[in-house]
This record gives C-alpha cells, structure tokens and sequence, in this order.
C-alpha cells in the first residue's frame, strides 16, 4: 500500500510543478532578453538594443499565447477522456494561427521602418529558448522536495 501511495505522489507532483515552471520560464525571458539589451545600450548599440528588447517582447508574447492554447487543448482533452463535448474556444485556434504572423509583420515593420539589424531581433527571439534551457537545468538541479 505504501508503494502505491508513493507511486501516485510522484504522478501528481510534476502536475504541480508545471505552472511554476512556466512562471519561470517567462519571468527569466524578459530578464535575460532585457539585461542583453541593456548590456548593448551600455556599449552604445543602440539600434541592437532596440532589436533585442523587440524580440525578447514577441519572444514572451508568442509564449503566453502557446501558454494559454496549450492549457484550452489540455481542458479539452480531459472533457473528452471524461465523455464530455470538448470545446476549444476559436480565440486559442485564432491565437494559435497569429503568433508567428504577428511575430513576422512585427519584425518587417521594424526592420524596414527603423532599420533594426534584423540579427538583433532574431537574437531576442532567442530569450524564450535560453529561458527554457535555463528553467529545464534548474528542475533537474533543485533539490527533490
């Protein structure tokens, strides 16, 4: 009984630390996406600051849109293994469709308009990964607890 309660402890757990996770992940975007940015402007890059700052922004934007559909598919995923009617709404399939429109209208306008290096940018985008490369090494570090 003792390994069965053990058993079903470690399935809920992961269950909790989810949300943390995903705090995590976007609270660390913005900050290593901004503090890089910052680094540039204290180097007089201010053209690649801008850029870094525009793409750490559309980077943590495109993840609390991927967030928020992924947690509509979740719900209706259990209605449906709960013999329910799923419904997705249509604003997550809409958000789903925009983000990398969004994204990509975004980056054109402010690279044709102020003539944002365009690598600058794509290297903001990068703050989600790092974000998430960060976040993953710092569950498999913590302690278990």
């Amino acid at each position: 009984m003792t390994a069965m309660t053990q058993n079903s402890a470690d399935v809920t757990a992961p269950t909790e630390q989810g949300p943390l996770t995903e705090r995590r992940i976007s609270w660390l975007t913005l900050a290593l996406g901004l503090t890089a940015a910052a680094v540039a402007a204290a180097l007089q890059q201010y053209r690649w600051s801008l850029g870094l700052v525009v793409g750490t922004s559309l980077a943590w934007i495109n993840f609390r849109l991927l967030r928020r559909g992924m947690d509509d598919l979740v719900e209706a995923a259990k209605a449906q293994s709960e013999s329910k009617k799923a419904e997705v709404p249509l604003a997550s399939y809409a958000a789903a469709a925009l983000r990398y429109g969004l994204i990509g209208a975004v980056v054109y306008a402010i690279f044709i308009l102020l003539h944002v290096p365009l690598l600058s940018m794509i290297v903001g985008l990068c703050a989600l990964g790092a974000a998430a490369i960060a976040a993953s090494v710092y569950e498999i570090l913590r302690p278990a607890g």
